[in-house]
């Protein structure tokens, strides 16, 4: 996607300087900045800092991470230990594991000379997979959009709701969820899109930057304006992404999503998610039972981020001093809740058959 009319990904291999380079988020959206990682520990630090987040891009981060530590000591004990600090980084999205195993799968089977180049490649492959994935939620999400926009009067926007950041910058490109979004946009639907502020990190301030760059109608809005929104009929369809999803489709999200899928199903209104393949955990069925939930720094809840008067970037504190905050960074909305799944191959229901129809080559070997 585009910043001020330049075309980005949220990272990319700068070949002919030997460097990757990444947006460092952390300074989004009030500062865009773009840093270089040249190490292991870089590469860990991005992800587990989150200079880099969304479960497609830490994957593709760690992919790379992987490549940089292969350039430096293409060993199989290099490689082992490389695996072993970026899985650490961040327990909840299965992409990273994904990354790493295929990581494993292509390298370590090559002589410990090839690997560094294979390594190198095969983090582009996964890169430009992700970017493909995406758009084709995108035109998939779009049909979706479409349907609801031909029963609404002529000019009338479609209203969506998403929840955090499943955008482009928590992907390679496109986004997830925004996905279809920016298709319907471009196809030229009218758009009005409600984005949830997403306490802790306020990550929804990060999709309100991209709809504006991209030109799409949209508010900021309180996590908790959401139930109140459906319930007076201003909300026709939820579109969120996810972190990881169960055989059976149930679907861990950022913390908070559990309670709009719970108002959008009161409500009668549609709650779906757009999710890449690499996101299905196929190991895992029940998702409230068997998915880790990362705890993250409680400063996160207790601080906020903002631009003060002066323009300058700074974290103010918001409860009483000596407050502790409690910080789950996900929960699990259960498939029931869920009226269905975009993926690359299609809209399916949110459950073990309708997964394992888009995916038989993955779900025959697993529970279904």
């Amino acid at each position: 996607m585009k910043v001020q009319g330049t075309h980005y990904r949220s990272i990319w291999w700068d070949k002919p300087a030997g460097v990757v380079r990444i947006i460092d988020q952390r300074w989004l959206p009030h500062d865009f900045r773009v840093v270089t990682l040249k190490t292991l520990d870089e590469f860990a630090a991005a992800i587990r800092d989150m200079w880099v987040r969304g479960a497609p891009l830490i994957g593709a981060t760690a992919a790379f991470g992987i490549a940089e530590q292969m350039s430096r000591d293409s060993s199989e004990a290099s490689f082992d230990a490389a695996y072993d600090v970026l899985h650490a980084t961040r327990p909840t999205a299965i992409n990273l594991r994904w990354a790493l195993d295929r990581c494993r799968e292509a390298l370590m089977p090559l002589a410990p000379g090839d690997r560094a180049e294979r390594a190198w490649s095969l983090a582009q492959e996964i890169a430009d997979e992700d970017v493909e994935i995406n758009a084709a939620i995108g035109r998939h999400g779009l049909e979706l959009i479409k349907d609801i926009a031909a029963r609404k009067p002529a000019g009338e926007p479609v209203r969506l709701l998403t929840h955090c950041n499943a955008g482009w910058l928590a992907t390679v490109d496109w986004g997830t969820a925004t996905s279809p979004m920016y298709h319907a946009h471009d196809a030229g639907i009218p758009l009005q899109v409600w984005v949830d502020e997403t306490r802790p990190r306020n990550q929804g301030a990060l999709t309100s930057w991209e709809l504006g760059e991209h030109g799409i109608p949209h508010r900021y809005i309180v996590d908790n304006a959401g139930g109140h929104l459906m319930q007076h009929g201003l909300v026709d369809l939820v579109i969120t992404g996810t972190d990881r999803t169960t055989a059976q489709g149930d679907v861990c999200n950022k913390i908070g999503t559990y309670l709009k899928a719970l108002a959008a199903r009161d409500n009668g209104v549609p709650f779906y998610v757009a999710l890449p393949s690499p996101t299905i955990d196929w190991t895992v069925r029940d998702g409230v039972a068997e998915i880790p939930i990362e705890e993250r720094d409680s400063m996160e809840v207790t601080h906020v981020m903002g631009v003060d008067g002066q323009g300058n970037i700074s974290d103010v504190r918001v409860t009483p001093d000596g407050t502790e905050g409690g910080n789950p960074a996900f929960d699990v909305t259960p498939n029931r809740l869920v009226t269905g799944l975009i993926t690359e191959r299609g809209v399916s229901e949110a459950s073990a058959d309708g997964l394992a129809r888009l995916f038989p080559e993955r779900a025959g070997s697993h529970f279904v």
